[in-house]
């Protein structure tokens, strides 16, 4: 699944002409994608966290970069399996591959299936391929080779773009298909956000009335950050791997309550081809860039809390020096807060840790304020700066 495109960027058929709505109360099952390149302990225990909450896993196997070549992940079969979850494989292919190489994957592609088809929990192979639009019909050649040489007993899905709406091929596309992923985040000029949940659904609707097959639809779990160049295009992107990228640049959010609203919308009313939801990606306590194991579980079980954010003032070493501390005691993620005003007795202040002192409008108050783009895992705490005060009343006042 692509964090973002070159830009940043089953079991009920459903007629093309037709628009059914599901009517079933039955919540939508969640699969979670594992696309972390080196399976740390981190991951792992993901993994064995979330098993209860997760349909199947989509695991990435191998990918096949710009220029053809082909790189394999090592994953540790015994303890995905030990989770008692079937696997679907995941092929990522490069974009940017030009479309006369694309036969060359096959047999990779096959030969890697090959491996791992005498594995019970196998139950299918995905390629995620972000196919221009205008190759779409050679992309459905790709998929119906493909096909052919699987496996009768290994069901076929791709990822799907927005974008591909536009085209007539799309439904000639599926036929090869036992089912598809719509991607619905991270698919639009960085400037626009990560994820927008009502464009997203007006997407998945029409994706529904379109495609013919079976459909999940990829939600987000995790933030970007993007830094510019001096002519406005795209520098870089950070998403789990850490860049040496400078300071400055947007962190763009999908903010768990937003991405909660799209499930609710489709748990209520959707296309009967609609089978399922995705999250990109299993979330680890050591990623920096995805939301806390907690609050993915708390989306997917539906039992999103309201954050818990406040601030204090903790005694320094020196006499009426004071650390500023945000905590947050709630069970979920917190945003931190755009501002943090000073107690009045507070006369001088710094900030640290993502968090600058302004000047604020009234002379007596000291305000540190952030971009308002970090979060505050669950029962952490976080030092945002100091602050130098005389016998302080401590009543500090928290600004989303």
């Amino acid at each position: 699944m692509r964090a973002l495109t070159a830009i940043l960027l089953c079991l009920v058929g459903l007629s093309a002409s037709t628009s059914a709505i599901r009517t079933t109360s039955e919540p939508l099952p969640h699969d979670a994608y594992v696309w972390q390149r080196l399976w740390t302990p981190a991951v792992i225990t993901a993994a064995r966290q979330s098993a209860d909450i997760v349909r199947s896993w989509r695991i990435l196997l191998a990918e096949g970069d710009r220029s053809g070549r082909w790189t394999t992940v090592s994953v540790p079969w015994n303890d995905i399996l030990a989770t008692g979850r079937p696997v679907v494989g995941v092929i990522r292919i490069d974009g940017r591959l030009d479309e006369d190489r694309m036969t060359m994957l096959l047999d990779r592609i096959v030969a890697t299936v090959s491996v791992l088809k005498t594995l019970e929990s196998i139950a299918g192979v995905e390629i995620d391929y972000d196919c221009p639009t205008s190759k779409l019909a050679t992309y459905a050649k790709f998929l119906s080779a493909l096909r052919a040489r699987l496996p009768s007993s290994i069901a076929l899905s791709i990822t799907a773009l927005p974008t591909w709406l536009s085209s007539s091929a799309l439904e000639s596309l599926a036929t090869s298909l036992d089912e598809v992923v719509l991607q619905v985040h991270a698919v639009e000029d960085p400037r626009r956000g990560l994820f927008d949940p009502d464009q997203a659904e007006r997407w998945v609707r029409e994706f529904g009335r379109r495609i013919g097959r079976p459909f999940r639809v990829a939600l987000p779990a995790y933030d970007v950050r993007v830094t510019w160049r001096r002519d406005g295009r795209l520098a870089s992107v950070e998403s789990e791997v850490p860049l040496l990228a400078g300071p400055g640049g947007d962190v763009l959010q999908a903010q768990p309550e937003a991405v909660l609203s799209l499930v609710h919308a489709l748990q209520r009313s959707a296309p009967s081809g609609l089978v399922g939801v995705v999250w990109f990606r299993l979330p680890t306590q050591a990623d920096s860039r995805a939301w806390s194991l907690e609050t993915w579980r708390a989306v997917v079980t539906d039992r999103l809390s309201p954050a818990r954010v406040s601030v204090s003032l903790v005694p320094a070493e020196q006499p009426d020096l004071w650390n500023v501390v945000l905590s947050n005691d709630g069970a979920v993620d917190a945003r931190l807060p755009s501002q943090v005003r000073l107690d009045p007795a507070c006369r001088t202040a710094d900030g640290a840790n993502g968090f600058r002192l302004v000047i604020d409008a009234e002379p007596d108050h000291r305000v540190l304020e952030s971009n308002g783009n970090g979060r505050l895992k669950p029962q952490t705490k976080r030092t945002i700066g100091w602050a130098r005060c005389v016998q302080p009343g401590r009543q500090l006042n928290v600004v989303n």
